[in-house]
Formats: C-alpha cells, sequence, structure tokens
C-alpha cells in the first residue's frame, strides 16, 4: 500500500529523514524565506544535475515563485513511493509547506560516458557513432535516423529493486501487431529484482532459452536498430546497457553486416558468400578432419596421406584427443585475450597462439597438421559479424568433433541432421529462425545468400513484415548512362 503524502511539512521531512537514512549521497535542502521553511527538496548527488537544480529549482524557490521552476519534464506526485522511484532515477523532488503533493523535477545529469565509436563492432563504413548507458541519448540517436511520428517507443519498468526502465520500439505501420503485442506481454511477465544489463531481459523473453542459437540479435550502433525498425522488428532499450536488442531474428539475418548494404551490392555479395563458406568450416572443420584421419584415410591423396602420416608418426594420442587439446586450448588463448587489459590482450593471444603451438609440435603432443586447421577454424570463426552466433558455433564444434570421432562422416551427417532439424523448429516470436530457406521464399532471396542492388529491393522481408511490405515504388529509369536513364 502506497504512503501518502502530508500537508505539513515537517511529517514529510521526518517519513524521508527515517527512510533515506545512511545514504551520504542523499541530498534534502531547505528553502527558508523570512526566518520560516516554505519547502525542501531532496535529490541524490551525482545523479542529478547540481546546476540544473540551483538555476531551474533552488532559485525559484527562493523567491517564493513556485510556477516559475522550469525544467525539462515535471510532474507531480502523490505519494512517496513515486517521490523515491523518481529521486533514485536521478530526479529532484520538491515539497512544499500546505501542500500534500510532490513536485517531480527531471534535472538528470551525472558523470556517463559520452556517444563515442562502438567497441564491439568494428565500423568500416557508416556512421561511428554508438550507443551508451544513457536511455534518453540512445532513443534520441535513433530518432535522429529515423524522423517519423510512426516510431514509437513504450516505457516499462522492471525489477522491484532497481526499477531499470525499459523502452519498446518498434515502427507503427510496419511492425506485426501479434508479435507487438506478444513482446508486451513478455516484458510484462518479468517479475525480478534486479535488471543490470540487456542480456537479462533476453534470458527472460525468449521463445527457447535452452537453444544454443541466438533467438535477438544486439546492437551497438544505432543505424543497425534503426535499419531492423524499418525491416519491421522491434527493439528493446534498457537503462544502462549500451546493447539494444532486436527480433524477430532469422539465421541468415545473423551473417549479415551493416557494411553489406553500404558497399556496392556486387561486393557485399562476394564478402556474404565467402562469410556464410566460413561459417561452415567454423563448424565442420575440425569434425571433418578428426573423422577423415580416424576412419576415412582413404579419402585423402596419397602424397598428403603420407606428409600427415609422417607428421603424426610421433604423436601419443588419437587424432579426436589431439584435435580437443588444441581447440580448448585455442579457446582458452581467445578467452585471456579478452579479459586481459586491451594494450596487451591482442599480443598475448597471437604469441600464445605462436608459442604454444610450435612448442606443443616440437615436443611431440600434436602435429602440425592440427595447428593448422585449428588455426584456420579460429580465423574462420572472426568472419562471423555477431559474436552471438559466433559463440554459438564455437560450442557446437566439439559435440561435432565427438561424433566424428566416435562414428567418422556418419556422426559429422547425423550432427549436421540434428543442427538443422533444430533450427528448423526454432521460432523467434513465432518467426521460423530458417526463413527465407524453410519455408523457402523466392520472394526474399533477393538478401539471403546475395544482397541485391538497392534498385531490386522493393519490398522488406516477407517473413518479418507482414503489412506494409512495399519498400519503395519501382524506379522510373535505370542507373545513368543505360538506355532510358540520365546521362
Amino acid at each position: 500500500m502506497k504512503t501518502s503524502i502530508h500537508r505539513r511539512l515537517e511529517q514529510n521531512r521526518a517519513w524521508l529523514e527515517e527512510r533515506l537514512q545512511r545514504n551520504f549521497d542523499v541530498v534534502i535542502q531547505d528553502i527558508e524565506h523570512d526566518g520560516k521553511k516554505t519547502a525542501f527538496l531532496v535529490y541524490i548527488e551525482g545523479m542529478a544535475d547540481s546546476e540544473a537544480i540551483s538555476d531551474h529549482v533552488m532559485a525559484p524557490l527562493l523567491r517564493q515563485e513556485w510556477d516559475h521552476i522550469s525544467a525539462s519534464q515535471r510532474k507531480e506526485a502523490e505519494d512517496f513511493e513515486t517521490v523515491l522511484e523518481a529521486v533514485f532515477s536521478g530526479n529532484s523532488a520538491v515539497f512544499l509547506d500546505k501542500s500534500d503533493k510532490a513536485m517531480i523535477v527531471s534535472v538528470r545529469g551525472g558523470t556517463r560516458r559520452g556517444v563515442e565509436e562502438p567497441n564491439s563492432e568494428a565500423v568500416i563504413r557508416g556512421p561511428r557513432e554508438g550507443f551508451i548507458e544513457n536511455l534518453r541519448t540512445n532513443t534520441a540517436l535513433v530518432r535522429f535516423k529515423i524522423k517519423s511520428p510512426n516510431l514509437k517507443m513504450e516505457s516499462f519498468t522492471i525489477g522491484t529493486e532497481t526499477h531499470t526502465q525499459v523502452v519498446l520500439a518498434y515502427m507503427e505501420d510496419i511492425v506485426d501487431p501479434g508479435v507487438l503485442k506478444e513482446a508486451r506481454e513478455r516484458l510484462q511477465r518479468i517479475h525480478i529484482d534486479g535488471i543490470l544489463e540487456s542480456g537479462y531481459i533476453e534470458e527472460f523473453i525468449e521463445d527457447n532459452p535452452y537453444s544454443p542459437f541466438p533467438q535477438f540479435q544486439y546492437t551497438e550502433r544505432p543505424d543497425t536498430a534503426a535499419a531492423q525498425l524499418l525491416e519491421g522488428r522491434f527493439a528493446v532499450f534498457v537503462d544502462g546497457s549500451p546493447f539494444v536488442l532486436m527480433a524477430p531474428v532469422t539465421f541468415m539475418e545473423l551473417l549479415q553486416a551493416s557494411e553489406d548494404y553500404y558497399e556496392r551490392f556486387m561486393i557485399g555479395s562476394m564478402i556474404r558468400i565467402l562469410r556464410i563458406l566460413f561459417m561452415l568450416l567454423a563448424l565442420y572443420l575440425p569434425a571433418i578432419y578428426v573423422a577423415v584421419m580416424t576412419y576415412h584415410q582413404d579419402m585423402i591423396p596419397t602424397h598428403l596421406l603420407l606428409s600427415i602420416a609422417a607428421a603424426r608418426e610421433a604423436i601419443p594420442f588419437p587424432t579426436i584427443v589431439e584435435a580437443l587439446i588444441m581447440e580448448v586450448s585455442f579457446e582458452a588463448l581467445r578467452e585471456a585475450s579478452i579479459r586481459l587489459p586491451r594494450t596487451i590482450g591482442q599480443a598475448v593471444s597471437i604469441l600464445g597462439a605462436l608459442v604454444v603451438g610450435q612448442a606443443a609440435v616440437e615436443a611431440g603432443i600434436v602435429s602440425a597438421p592440427i595447428v593448422i586447421v585449428v588455426s584456420l577454424t579460429g580465423i574462420a570463426s572472426f568472419t562471423i559479424p555477431r559474436f552471438n552466433l559466433a559463440i554459438s558455433l564455437r560450442m557446437l564444434r566439439f559435440p561435432m568433433m565427438i561424433l566424428a570421432g566416435v562414428f567418422g562422416l556418419v556422426g559429422i551427417v547425423i550432427g549436421m541432421v540434428l543442427t538443422v532439424t533444430h533450427l528448423a523448429r526454432l521460432r523467434s516470436f513465432g518467426v521460423p529462425y530458417l526463413a527465407g530457406l524453410a519455408p523457402a521464399s523466392s520472394k526474399d532471396q533477393h538478401d539471403l545468400f546475395i544482397r541485391a542492388s538497392w534498385r531490386r529491393q522493393l519490398t522488406r522481408n516477407h517473413a518479418i513484415a507482414h503489412r506494409n511490405r512495399k519498400r519503395m515504388s519501382v524506379p522510373d529509369s535505370g542507373p545513368p548512362g543505360s538506355p532510358g536513364g540520365s546521362s
């Protein structure tokens, strides 16, 4: 039950002092006029902007000009619970004598990181601004991209202790109403004490939390978020996190990068095909090596087989154990390079791979061919643009190797069938994970394996956008210099 605000100033101050005791950063500032206390304000030092409080709150209060309190936002509260939530969100609350309402003034400030280039997504071509930990800044960055009243942003407060503000953004004229309704309901069903990062939200509202494959895409780039909104997806912003979640997502979308659409379509298509091939290598190359060397040596050309056999002559372990040792070591080096300071992390990972790999080969623990295979696999995994998909494939690589070590190529086929079956059954907010492939759609092939010219992409993805699918009208003319085009 909520506690109502009293009309007597002393009672309100006493309630707050008791509730907020042992908090050194809470400031309760009295306002006096002619020797009599007429008001007081409360705010959190470090979260509120001291200059804004002085200019827009304190000055009018000292002049007894209540109506002249100016700020970007101002509203009234009738209970202490609303006041405390506002104060701990960085606002200031003003209590007036003989008034049973408090005035909430938006004076959020404090030291926060400024807008800078994203750290987790390398920008080759495109805007170099990235999301930060401030929710209002993040939503504004998307507003700068999409200047339309159809861009809607709904606010939710999640977390009984953290009271984290979460924003659901979508294009009202494009998004599927059923998907939007489901997203709202899943957010409203979250009951937890605190939300500290958008990863909490992702795990709570994804369709299948036990799947190794991600059902959300996340990004630090406003241009990526804007592009996904225009495709009919929704975005989830979480205060305090620079990562914005986007759904529904498909498997092929996770293999696409923003630069695919900023470069000319022929270049973007070539890089996308290369990326798909290396994705397959990242998942299956070690397993194929283990299967061939264990059960199917007759598939290898004679000269190559003799070379590999000579390299493995003194190795005391079977191929599967050798491959697991190298893969685990490589993953450990990669994890160590991430956790170390950035200035030395890259050097440690490179030197570690070179020194450990060379020493292991010279000591006869592993052979040179497996070092080459693991190195190629690591390079292939770095070509995947989305970290959440890349780490899923890295995790699946180990059961694939075990199946290959036990059953040979038949084991790889079994693993492939199980993986594809799981992907075919997986959904992201009702959208098939393999949309465009299963179910097959000829209308979406222009942006699947290749990226067609913008002149050919007249419609949005049919699996995502169920209404307002038309992206642009048919061009009236061809490129400059072509028949019918301007020269």
